[in-house]
């Protein structure tokens, strides 16, 4: 219970984490495309000023003959031009006419001044409020009386005979501009929340995908745990109980004592060994230095095992034989002592669970790359859904006969891990009542050790067979 505790609160913790991160990146992103919206829209506003503001200059500065001074052709280009200090003229426009009816759509103005600074005259939608004070800066942007903003443009104008006559600005409302900003910012605003709050829920959803493979770790550790001591206790227990029934008995004749010996040391051997495998699989596992790798020649371990194990097969009523599908030796590189625990396991687990009168039959090939051995049975199989656990660690198929041949449930994972560390793979295929094939494959040289075993193959195998022949 505690343990899922610790679990949610490290999912929660990481989903949060996670949230957070992804909200400022997501608000980073949003200000940038704030930004950006914003820039594009602000260029294309003073392209579009610049485009009115130059057409309207150059229309005008054609018209002009006296500095400060204002020709009446202009109020057929403007207009609703007001010269400041006398009554404004108002006509009614013609849209056929004017190609500068932006002026008159209402979001323009236009301010001539003279080459003093003086605002002379005004046209278009003039704001109520507008400084009338003269800035001869490129680009402005100014407020009116009601804090809305405008956005200018000032040129000078020049008579038809290159005299100075003065400047024109040519502005438009803002308006526009920041209503349409407004909306991007209440967008974002409004939309944020809403996609931090899917990423929260997705980051979520992550956090326990990226969870589970610790789960199913720790979970693993527990039942490992629980085994480890389950298999220790039962070889504790029994000592226990023999030396409790020692202590019992009056007096000991030579004989009881000798059984009851022999009864301690078998279940000391049953926890030294199961301690032995712990520390085998702990070593593979996690391995302080690199392997010790030397020159081994399969073909030798195999026949080794064979005759080693022939005792034991003709006693369970199973014929074993090797069947070597090669016509030179093979040598890999690998530690001799771990390939001949990986080999026997299989051997011994195949001899147990073959019924008297069957077969186990231990081949060995090569491909271009791989040492192909497989160790084949007749024997009573693996059920097709018990394939998957076989390899792991304490697992049995069959609790009874595991306890019956004295198994500890580590022989297929020591099998395995033997094999991984020596950068090979190990596959099992069976069928109920018809035997079991488990089939190893180990490469001739590890990964960066090509010239290693190239300097083995050329110098030391022909010294190795020399030694051998004299001896």
């Amino acid at each position: 219970m505690n343990q899922n505790k610790l679990f949610q609160r490290t999912r929660l913790r990481l989903a949060l984490w996670y949230a957070l991160v992804m909200a400022l990146i997501l608000t980073l992103c949003g200000f940038g495309i704030y930004r950006a919206i914003a820039h594009a829209y602000w260029v294309t506003l003073d392209r579009e000023i610049e485009s009115v503001a130059g057409t309207l200059h150059d229309t005008i500065e054609l018209k002009l003959k006296q500095p400060n001074q204002l020709e009446p052709v202009i109020k057929d280009i403007l207009p609703n031009i007001c010269v400041v200090g006398k009554s404004c003229i108002s006509e009614s426009l013609n849209s056929q006419r004017h190609t500068l009816s932006a002026i008159n759509q209402g979001d323009y103005y236009v301010r001539f001044f003279d080459n003093s600074g003086r605002l002379f005259a005004i046209a278009g939608s003039y704001p109520q409020g507008l400084s009338s004070s003269f800035n001869q800066e490129l680009w402005q942007t100014l407020k009116d009386s009601q804090n809305k903003l405008y956005h200018q443009i000032s040129l000078r104008l020049h008579t038809q005979d290159h005299r100075d006559w003065g400047y024109i600005q040519v502005g438009r409302s803002l308006a526009d501009f920041s209503s349409y900003l407004d909306a991007v910012k209440l967008t974002l605003a409004l939309g944020s929340p809403i996609i931090i709050g899917l990423v929260g829920l997705a980051s979520w959803c992550l956090a326990g995908l990226a969870m589970q493979p610790i789960y199913k770790s720790y979970r693993q550790i527990q039942q490992f745990t629980a085994d480890a001591a389950h298999e220790l206790r039962t070889p504790l227990a029994a000592t226990q109980a023999t030396v409790e029934s020692a202590l019992l008995m009056s007096e000991l004749d030579e004989i009881e004592a000798r059984e009851i010996l022999q009864t301690i040391q078998r279940q000391n051997l049953r926890l030294t060994t199961l301690v032995a495998d712990l520390l085998l699989l702990a070593r593979l596992d996690c391995p302080p230095i690199a392997m010790r790798c030397d020159i081994c020649c399969l073909d030798d371990i195999i026949n080794d095992l064979i005759e080693e194990f022939a005792a034991l097969a003709i006693a369970t009523g199973v014929t074993l034989k090797s069947l070597i599908q090669v016509s030179t030796p093979i040598n890999i590189l690998g530690n001799q002592d771990q390939l001949y625990r990986l080999f026997s396991n299989l051997i011994i687990n195949a001899i147990q669970y073959t019924l008297s009168g069957g077969q186990v039959t231990v081949s060995l090939s090569c491909s271009d790359h791989y040492a192909v051995i497989q160790i084949q049975d007749t024997g009573i199989g693996i059920p097709l859904q018990e394939l998957p656990h076989i390899f792991d660690r304490f697992y049995r198929v069959n609790s009874d006969r595991s306890r019956n041949t004295g198994g500890s449930g580590l022989g297929l994972a020591i099998s395995q891990a033997i094999t991984q560390a020596h950068h090979g793979s190990l596959n099992v295929q069976s069928e109920l009542s018809k035997g079991t094939i488990f089939t190893i494959k180990l490469p001739f040289n590890f990964p960066s050790l090509n010239t290693t075993r190239s300097i083995y193959l050329k110098f030391l195998t022909p010294l190795k067979s020399a030694v051998k022949d004299s001896l």
